[in-house]
């Protein structure tokens, strides 16, 4: 089988074969048709999480079908259409896991970087990394829902947010065109934050209902905070590096707060699934083959791609 991989930190792509592997017990192995590059692929690119054992295949964004299953499966069959993404399993041990906080689990894996992901024509998974995926979405439009789409839908749905209240969306590119359309869809009056007029019409195209051009960043996102309501919330689910400053006066006056979000557990990308499919949600993707994955993580890392770049395999 063809696989892209990293053979060490910070090298280049390499395209290689490997022999087709079969799945161990709890395992299943997966026929990738469609894989989402996504900018935390960086993390198994430049070696920034630490363990990462090399040569590695990245990819979270995973969409195929089960081409065989391990020992002891018992309730995922082989031809059965699956996703994967970035929640790789859990220990179900740890104390997090006891209370069933599988996404905090102190000891989580992660697709791509705890093992290969879906840079390949076939990868292996265990079981309990695996979501079930409708039979109308095609894979290339649904890998990126694996990752971009549960980030943006499940912080959405965990904000507190009722239908008709206001949400700003800050930024309108692989998280945010995804989070405008689950927000419009959601019910509430939506405004769309990005830098340029010339994204007004697009903002409006994927649901807006107001537009205000800014700039996106750590900064920006500190000057939003005295634009929440009272009892607002700034959920942050964009990885920028630079530092949120915020004087506290401006979160106990309105009881506001900040809070983080990560993507979510199996479960979650399933209820986002069901419901782009239901609702008509999609992503905007440029596609390259599995061969030019290193010219699709580049376009994606230029911040030019509009909006996910999506490797067909």
């Amino acid at each position: 089988m063809k696989v892209v991989q990293i053979p060490k930190a910070g090298a280049d792509f390499e395209l290689v074969e490997r022999q087709i592997p079969a799945p161990g017990s709890g395992h299943v192995r997966i026929r990738v048709q469609a894989c989402g590059v996504c900018h935390s692929d960086m993390v198994t690119k430049d070696g920034l999480f630490p363990g990462i054992s090399y040569p590695r295949v990245p990819g979270h964004e995973v969409a195929g079908v089960i081409d065989e299953v391990g020992a002891g499966v018992k309730d995922w069959k082989k031809g059965e259409r699956v996703g994967v993404g970035w929640h790789g399993g859990q220990d179900g041990t740890c104390p997090e896991c006891r209370r069933g906080d599988f996404a905090n689990c102190a000891n989580v894996k992660i697709c791509g970087i705890s093992y290969d992901g879906g840079y390949q024509e076939f990868m292996i998974a265990p079981i309990d990394a695996l979501a079930r995926m409708p039979e109308s979405l095609d894979p290339v439009e649904a890998a990126p829902l694996m990752c971009a789409g549960i980030t943006t839908f499940n912080a959405l749905r965990r904000s507190g947010a009722l239908p008709s209240d206001l949400v700003a969306i800050q930024g309108i590119g692989g998280l945010g065109h995804l989070a405008v359309q689950f927000a419009k869809k959601f019910g509430y009056r939506v405004a769309a934050i990005s830098r340029g007029l010339e994204n007004a019409a697009l903002a409006k195209k994927l649901g807006a209902d107001l537009y205000i051009d800014s700039n996106v960043s750590g900064k920006s996102m500190s000057a939003l905070v005295g634009g929440l309501g009272a009892n607002g919330t700034l959920l942050v689910v964009g990885a920028s590096m630079d530092p949120i400053e915020v004087p506290p006066i401006e979160l106990i006056l309105g009881r506001k707060r900040i809070q983080g979000w990560s993507a979510g557990i199996p479960t979650d990308s399933e209820d986002t699934l069901r419901f782009a499919e239901m609702t008509g949600i999609r992503p905007m993707i440029e596609k390259y083959p599995l061969m030019k994955a290193a010219e699709g993580y580049a376009r994606m890392m230029s911040g030019k791609a509009e909006f996910r770049v999506v490797l067909t395999i």
